[in-house]
Order: C-alpha cells, then sequence, then structure tokens
C-alpha cells in the first residue's frame, strides 16, 4: 500500500522489452537506499516488485508483465524519462495522502494545463468506466500523485497543482497529449460493489 506522496523523482535507466513484458532499470538513491529483494516500490504508481538492486548505486530492476502494460503507460518509458517512486508505507508512518494500491485503472492524456502565479490547473480526460469514481474534491492518484478533485465533467477532471508537486513529480512538465496513470479510490469500488451485492429481504405475506 502506498499514500501516494511521492518520495523521489527518478529516471529511467534502461529497458529491455521482451515478447509481451519489459525489464525496467530504473534509478532512485532514496527508495533504493533500504530496498531488498521482493520490496514494493511505486514506480508512476504502477507497484512493481524489486528483482534485482544496487542500493550503494542507487538501482533497482523490476519486471513489468503484459497485463500491467497494457493498463498503464509503462509501456512508453524510454532512457532518460522520469518517474515518481515510492517506497510501500510502513506500518508506522505518517498517512499523508490516501489509500493507493498501485493498481492502474486505466490511463488518460493531459488536455490543458492553466498556470497561476504560483500553481497551476491541470485538466485530464476522463474515461467513461472511471467517471462514476472520480467525484470533486473527492482524491484521485495521477502518476502515483494523490490529489484533489478541484473540477469534475462527464469526461475531463481537473487538479491544482502546487509549486511542490510542479517541481518534485513528473506532473509538472507533461504536456498536453501526454498520458498518464489513473487510479480511483478504492473505497468507492468497494461501497458499488457491496451496494450492487446487497442481498434483497424477501416479504412473506
Amino acid at each position: 500500500m502506498f499514500t501516494g506522496i511521492v518520495e523521489e523523482l527518478g529516471h529511467v535507466s534502461d529497458v529491455t522489452p521482451g515478447e509481451t513484458s519489459a525489464r525496467l532499470t530504473l534509478t532512485g538513491p532514496l527508495v533504493t537506499s533500504d530496498a531488498v529483494h521482493g520490496a514494493s516500490i511505486s514506480v508512476n504508481g504502477v507497484c512493481l516488485t524489486v528483482v534485482e538492486h544496487d542500493t550503494d548505486a542507487g538501482w533497482f530492476t523490476v519486471d513489468v508483465m503484459a497485463e500491467t502494460l497494457s493498463r498503464s503507460s509503462l509501456g512508453a518509458l524510454s532512457p532518460g524519462d522520469p518517474v515518481n517512486l515510492e517506497r510501500a508505507m510502513a506500518a508506522s508512518s505518517r498517512f499523508g495522502g490516501h489509500i493507493v494500491q498501485g493498481h492502474v485503472d486505466g490511463t488518460a492524456s493531459v488536455l490543458e494545463r492553466l498556470p497561476g502565479d504560483r500553481w497551476e490547473v491541470v485538466t485530464f480526460t476522463l474515461p467513461a468506466s472511471l467517471a462514476r469514481y472520480v467525484v470533486e474534491k473527492g482524491s484521485v492518484t495521477v502518476d502515483g500523485v494523490s490529489l484533489t478533485v478541484s473540477a469534475v465533467t462527464d469526461t475531463t477532471f481537473s487538479v491544482s497543482l502546487i509549486p511542490t508537486t510542479l517541481a518534485l513529480t513528473t506532473l509538472g512538465t507533461r504536456a498536453v497529449g501526454d498520458a498518464v496513470n489513473l487510479e480511483v479510490d478504492v473505497l468507492a469500488k468497494y461501497v458499488e460493489r457491496l451496494l450492487s451485492t446487497r442481498p434483497t429481504t424477501e416479504v412473506i405475506a
């Protein structure tokens, strides 16, 4: 589990494609400082498992399967690309964002960027299959960043990015048309599922 508070802006060192998979080597000295084989690290919002690492050199390697490549933007990564990195949350940590599983629900693209004096409003497309889970003032994860929805329509949603988010995550440089990973609030999905499977009470006259 993650919180959506990005710890480090790392970068892609190498991409080794397979027939239906890919192996990524990523550089991130902070998230690698206590990495072990099998540890979970969020890469642009996708929970991935460390298969190799070098703590001293600050790199780690992960395998990305076909399902993940089809549901996320990781398949488009190239060496040198920046990535948002976050280690799995420790039980004793402060919960700064919201519940983030690292299980991407789909992708969206940047529609518009409107700069302010020290902030920026960014509008994204909203896939029809996810629209019912996104509400104004609710939480959404974009490329692994926990954000509050500032506006929403049937086909778009907007977020307001503070200077820290613009400077320390990939969202500061995402251009119009760029793809991003989306994870909606898992609590909304659980509520929907519980309501849809609620047993009916039979009334006998």
